[in-house]
């Protein structure tokens, strides 16, 4: 651990009465330039909540550059702090040739064994294109495109990391790993999700988009048999299919008629990034990671080690991973000062990237980090 803030617990009866709901928060910087984004989001969500709700925030390790260190990727007592956490703050892990026996990044080892010790089962992407930003696909304007990949979070493909058979220097095999709990839960949480959204940009239907590769894999026909079984419950929401290499087509040529997505592990991975893509870059795309219990939230890019310290990353990823933590907190918390705090912070960003003082090189602007940061909390004032 690197420090703790701690609450002061010498107070009266009716002080303790009056004091605002407290949040304990573990932040994990993590590598490149993870710590950096990682404080500009903090430096933002403690602009929007100010003094009326107190944020305890304990710094922790894990990562590339602790196992460098350490010999240990991923140290017990961060995963302690994570497990009692209100919610996890995250800025990002993984560094080029910092890598296990196996040829695996020894850095990632933070995100997946969080992923199974929390049961952190549903990855949400938003996928949302804010005005300021000129998407790749030059023809749709800001709002055009807004939907949410949900990514199944604990098995897949992923699920044989650690397991799979290297035969000699000759073969390797991974196991695809599909469980009907997991469909079930994860498609469930995609059908609920669409009821609270106002449905794809194009014609407002509240619609799923379950994606497969179900006309090949039969690990992907029973994703699909369950998914079926699930939406059956959800007469309100349309149900739409596309496979997984058609998919990859539909969101270039048509991402407006989406509202939300949902996909086994692996496959949401790659589309998430696809989405990212489309609305500025993975620089502009938040993600949270939730389960029953537990919420996790990170910005979708990389470690970025090149411009680590250089003062240059774009931070708005992380900062609307951190309005998506206050959102979770709140609707968790029944505390909907948060919930209007995370809207604060979002129409915040969206007037910042407007007049041009949030938008970093890599969406086509001159602003450093810290530009962002100021940018976003005046617009908070």
């Amino acid at each position: 651990m690197l420090k703790t803030l701690e609450l002061d617990t010498a107070m009266t009866p009716t002080e303790t009465a009056n004091r605002p709901p407290a949040y304990n928060l573990t932040i994990v910087g993590g590598d490149g330039i993870g710590p950096e984004v990682c404080q500009a989001a903090l430096d933002v969500v403690k602009a929007a909540v100010g003094s009326a709700r107190t944020l305890t925030c304990s710094d922790f390790e894990a990562g590339a550059d602790c196992y460098t260190r350490t010999g240990i990727a991923f140290p017990k007592e961060t995963l302690e702090a994570c497990r009692s956490a209100h919610a996890i703050l995250h800025g990002a892990a993984g560094l080029p040739g910092v890598l296990y026996a196996d040829g695996t990044e020894a850095g990632q080892d933070f995100t997946l064994q969080l992923r199974n010790e929390l049961d952190l089962y549903a990855n949400v992407r938003p996928i949302k294109l804010y005005a300021g930003v000129t998407s790749a696909l030059r023809r749709f304007e800001p709002g055009s495109i807004d939907y949410v990949i949900v990514r199944e979070n604990t098995e897949g493909l992923y699920a044989s990391r650690g397991g799979g058979v290297v035969l000699g220097d000759e073969v390797a095999t991974d196991l695809m790993v599909i469980t009907r709990k997991g469909v079930e839960r994860i498609v469930r949480y995609a059908a609920e999700l669409a009821r609270t959204r106002n449905g794809a940009p194009s014609d407002g239907v509240k619609r799923v988009t379950i994606v497969d590769k179900s006309n090949v894999l039969r690990s992907f026909a029973f994703f699909r048999k369950v998914a079926d079984e699930v939406m059956a419950d959800y007469p309100d929401i349309e149900t739409d299919y596309a496979l997984t290499d058609a998919m990859s087509v539909y969101m270039i040529e048509r991402p407006d008629t989406f509202d939300v997505v949902v996909s086994e592990n692996f496959v949401g991975d790659l589309l998430s990034d696809l989405g990212a893509a489309t609305v500025g870059g993975m620089g502009m795309s938040a993600a949270a990671e939730l389960g029953d219990g537990h919420g996790y939230f990170q910005a979708s890019h990389g470690t970025a080690p090149d411009i680590a310290g250089k003062g240059i990353a774009n931070p708005v990823a992380t900062i609307l991973s951190g309005a998506c933590m206050l959102e979770w907190l709140g609707h968790r918390h029944d505390d909907d000062y948060l919930i209007t705090c995370a809207e604060n912070i979002r129409r915040a960003t969206s007037a910042a990237l407007i007049s041009g003082a949030a938008r970093t090189r890599d969406v086509g602007g001159e602003a450093r980090t810290a530009d962002c940061v100021e940018a976003i909390c005046k617009a908070l004032a």
